[in-house]
């Protein structure tokens, strides 16, 4: 009889311990430096049981934000992490869709041209209601999620578990580079890379190390990193639009127009 209970005990504590929002799960930092192929990476996880994933683009008074240190105070003392969330142009405008608070303020753009977000497909990360995807443009179109939050880069870098066929294996063109990949629609995965990488080493890493079945690349040569676990402030400038991973406390409510 005590044997029996000692384990209903026992597996009553691992359910606990593996529990959304339990402690052991709070205690799980969101940043931590991981090494794929002998390469090394800042790799940021977002629970969306227990985080938010915001973007922020323009401030209050109109003006991009364009470093982390005008985002920090309004982002809030509960920012985990941010980094770039995808191309811009010269006026750090996003060049595709971009959706903030349930506002789309840049259309998809579908158009040809050179480039890496030309590089076809290219795709979309959104929040929806708490979930998160990543999608290929065209297939974000057909679907046409209400998203709460959404920006569109390129190109893919894992679409349904198979690299992005335009993408070799390990190509001459290395550089920094960041990304976002889903696991599941509760879990958001952000990546940069500590120094020049190929797409086919950062698709790998988002396919085979982080278990991504459908990942993005966001932006290159001025990808850059805040994390208060891992004390980094990148001072890459200027910066287009921002991702960030907050605590659930800290998100305000999105409020549609």
């Amino acid at each position: 009889m005590r044997r029996n209970f000692l384990g209903a005990a026992l597996g009553f504590a691992l359910v606990l311990a593996g529990a959304p929002g339990s402690a052991a799960e709070a205690q799980q930092p969101v940043c931590r430096n991981v090494s794929h192929e002998g390469q090394g990476y800042a790799v940021c996880t977002a629970d969306l049981r227990r985080h938010a994933v915001r973007l922020y683009w323009r401030a209050a008074d109109g003006d991009p934000y364009g470093s982390f240190r005008r985002l920090l105070p309004e982002a809030g003392p509960n920012l985990l992490a941010a980094m770039n969330a995808g191309m811009y142009d010269p006026a750090l405008a996003p060049v595709g869709l971009y959706v903030e608070n349930g506002r789309e303020l840049k259309p998809v753009n579908t158009a040809g041209g050179e480039g890496n977000f030309h590089l076809k497909p290219n795709g979309i990360f959104f929040v929806e209601k708490g979930r998160a995807g990543v999608l290929d443009t065209e297939t974000y179109r057909r679907r046409r999620p209400k998203a709460d939050f959404a920006t569109q880069s390129g190109p893919m870098l894992v679409i349904g578990g198979r690299i992005h066929p335009k993408i070799s294996e390990d190509g001459p063109s290395k550089k920094l580079r960041n990304g976002v990949g889903v696991r599941d629609p509760h879990t958001a995965i952000f990546a940069i890379s500590d120094g020049p990488v190929s797409f086919g080493a950062f698709a790998r890493l988002f396919r085979d190390a982080l278990g991504c079945r459908d990942a993005l690349f966001l932006d290159g040569s001025v990808s850059s990193l805040y994390s208060s676990e891992l004390g980094r402030r990148d001072g890459l400038l200027p910066l287009g639009p921002l991702v960030a991973i907050v605590n659930r406390t800290d998100q305000a409510k999105v409020t549609r127009p």
